[in-house]
């Protein structure tokens, strides 16, 4: 779960820039928060997102406590130029990481949550941005 600061903004980074679909959403107003869950190809056996808009608050310090997401995609490099061509901020380009050969980047959210992208290896399954 992810707290943010503008619900729809950050909808709006999740699906049109890291191409998640909008799974579900809810609102509480007797505790004033709303709920939006965003995943990959809204299938339930895929993990989903759950992004927290408390009524009101619009930052949070993020904490020394979280590092980042990790999403499996099958082509860092092209998923970069996708991102920043909706508009996303990418942080680290695509490239081998240190001392290793897996690519990996790095893209950040509008409430600044990192998000890393990793290049699966070949005829790996699962979902990511295509």
């Amino acid at each position: 779960m992810l707290r943010v600061g503008n619900l729809q903004r950050s909808i709006d980074f999740y699906t049109q820039v890291l191409g998640m679909q909008l799974l579900r959403t809810s609102e509480n107003p007797e505790y004033k928060y709303s709920l939006a869950f965003v995943g990959y190809e809204g299938n339930p056996a895929q993990a989903e997102i759950e992004l927290t808009y408390n009524w009101g608050v619009e930052s949070y310090e993020i904490g020394t406590a979280y590092g980042h997401i990790a999403l499996g995609v099958p082509d860092a490099y092209a998923a970069c130029e996708k991102i920043k061509a909706a508009g996303g901020n990418v942080t680290r380009e695509a490239g081998p990481v240190k001392g290793g050969t897996t690519v990996i980047a790095f893209v950040t959210d509008p409430d600044g949550y990192k998000i890393e992208l990793i290049q699966r290896a070949e005829g790996a399954a699962g979902g990511g941005l295509r």
